[in-house]
């Protein structure tokens, strides 16, 4: 776990957005293969910390981690539901192939009026475990 606490406190927030060729900073596209769980909740925590606001997408089996995510921030006080989007978008498997439909979600959070403080009271609470490992 710290592990990734420390890949996300490192990490370069505006590598995404080069990406995906679209030019929202803020938006984080989850899949359920590549990254664990925390990781995306980590991240999500950073950029509300930057934009005031999240932008989560996901498509197909990947829409219940971007559910997940979004519950877990929410039931921890952290973030508050503005928009959530769906649709439909045409994927192509392999090149030439038929296009495949494949479900889209888009969820839109903000930061609570309490994200500031809870977020003050986890880092603290984490320099004091560090502490006194050290």
């Amino acid at each position: 776990m710290d592990g990734i606490t420390e890949g996300v406190t490192n990490l370069n927030i505006t590598a995404k957005a080069a990406d995906s060729g679209n030019n929202k900073k803020n938006r984080i596209q989850v899949s359920n293969t590549k990254k664990p769980l925390f990781f995306y909740v980590n991240l999500a925590k950073r950029y509300m910390q930057q934009y005031n606001e999240v932008e989560l997408s996901a498509l197909g089996m990947a829409i219940a981690t971007v559910v997940t995510i979004a519950e877990i921030l929410k039931n921890n006080g952290l973030a508050v539901e503005k928009k959530i989007m769906t649709s439909t978008v045409d994927m192509r498997e392999e090149t030439g192939g038929r296009p495949v439909p494949k479900a889209k979600i888009e969820i839109l959070l903000g930061k609570t009026e309490k994200f500031d403080e809870l977020m003050a009271a986890a880092a603290a609470e984490e320099a004091a475990d560090a502490e006194e490992q050290g």
